[in-house]
């Protein structure tokens, strides 16, 4: 992939950037990204929803990979 650099960008631009980026929960870079995508391909970048992201997951290892082992019991002071 290429990559692009942006030079002589106006700090309101920079801090506006950044905001929508922590509005979105993603980095200043992805939120470029988005921006420029949906610009200029007119199109918005399509969001899966938590069912496909995890249908959209590799089906491996074994389920007892995930198992936690015996625990011991402690004392907690609260």
């Amino acid at each position: 992939m290429a990559q692009l650099i942006v030079r002589q960008l106006e700090d309101k631009v920079v801090k506006k950037l950044k905001e929508q980026a922590g509005k979105h929960g993603v980095s200043m870079e992805e939120e470029h990204r988005r921006i420029l995508r949906e610009a200029l391909l007119g199109e918005p970048a399509k969001k899966l929803s938590f069912k496909e992201a995890l249908l959209a997951m590799p089906n491996v290892g074994n389920d007892n990979d995930f198992q936690r082992g015996s625990q011991v019991d402690r004392e907690i002071d609260l």
